[in-house]
């Protein structure tokens, strides 16, 4: 009887003895589990095409993400309808944080104004993870504009008969609101000539097709250098580094020009919040280091780094301005 009671209880402590180990096996792998993120490459998709100055600065991120996070970050181009077919695939792909978009503000606050429709939403559909910097945009003159300054440009443009036009990369991109963003505040009344691009655009520029021109800094600085335009202000808040001896348009006297093209790293909404926190630490030591910065800025761009609640509280204020000059420009995609 002792014998078989001692059994029985000898068995019972052997199995709760086993049940505990168990137990802390599965609790000693959990963090194992979490914190064995990224175990395989991670891909960041660029809704750009390649060799484009965003192509560009996402294989320096790519370079750089893969270093903290030590795990290779392989860069892939999804380009299409102004960034919304690389947006869409990383919005429907699975949200484990091996999928990222890195893009532009053109996917985050300028497609939600100007298209009726999107198959994704700038707030719903991602995981913001931080934003990363910007360019600036600029006025640009050809040389025959007599104008060196803003408000020399503004009584220029209100002498010439017919006025002045100015020409964007694309109608409804971030160049045609900085430019809409400079008639109303100047009233200058400039007639806006959309180009499929910053080459052609650029090309008339300097042939004086057209006298003006909205581009980034990063497309304008090779051009300035050899003496072919000429910068009349930047539509940044501050000085672009690129171009240090050109004045802001609010420097100019126009404060409510404002606008620039920044970047950002985001992932499918629903992601673990292990590897949010993860993917978020990641980015945040990535723009520390001096080297990046260094390459950022010799590419013209300016290293910025937001938090995933500054990328939200950017995009909520973005979308309200741009609404109102997209309102007031009659700016539309579809």
């Amino acid at each position: 009887m002792t014998t078989r009671t001692l059994n029985k209880t000898g068995g019972m402590a052997r199995y709760i003895a086993a049940g505990i180990g168990a137990g802390l096996v599965m609790a000693a792998s959990m963090p194992a589990l979490a914190g064995s993120f990224p175990d395989k490459p991670v891909k960041l998709v660029v809704p750009f095409p390649p060799g484009g100055s965003t192509d560009v600065l996402g294989r320096l991120l790519a370079r750089k993400l893969g270093e903290v996070l030590q795990q290779s970050v392989v860069v892939e181009n999804r380009a299409g309808a102004g960034t919304i077919v690389g947006a869409d695939y990383v919005a429907k792909s699975a949200p484990d944080g091996y999928t990222l978009l890195f893009s532009a503000a053109t996917t985050f606050t300028v497609n939600p104004v100007t298209y009726a429709r999107l198959p994704y939403d700038p707030l719903k559909s991602f995981e913001p993870l931080g934003m990363v910097g910007s360019t600036a945009l600029v006025l640009l003159a050809n040389p025959a504009v007599k104008a060196d300054t803003l408000k020399q440009l503004v009584s220029e443009a209100k002498a010439t008969p017919g006025g002045m036009s100015y020409g964007s990369y694309g109608a409804g991109t971030t160049a045609h609101f900085a430019g809409e963003m400079i008639n109303a505040a100047t009233g200058m009344g400039l007639l806006h000539v959309p180009y499929k691009g910053s080459a052609p655009a650029m090309a008339d520029l300097i042939g004086n097709q057209i006298p003006l021109s909205v581009d980034t800094v990063v497309a304008a600085a090779p051009q300035l250098k050899g003496g072919k335009v000429k910068a009349i202000a930047v539509t940044s808040a501050t000085r672009s580094k690129l171009l240090p001896q050109v004045p802001t348009a609010i420097e100019s006297g126009f404060p409510g020009v404002s606008l620039s093209t920044w970047f950002a790293v985001v992932a499918p909404k629903g992601i673990p919040a292990p590897v949010r926190q993860t993917l978020e630490s990641a980015i945040a030591n990535m723009m520390k280091d001096p080297a990046l910065q260094q390459s950022m800025t010799a590419n013209g761009f300016e290293p910025e780094y937001g938090s995933a609640g500054e990328y939200r509280a950017r995009v909520t204020s973005e979308l309200v301005r741009l609404r109102k000059i997209a309102q007031a420009a009659n700016i539309h995609a579809d």
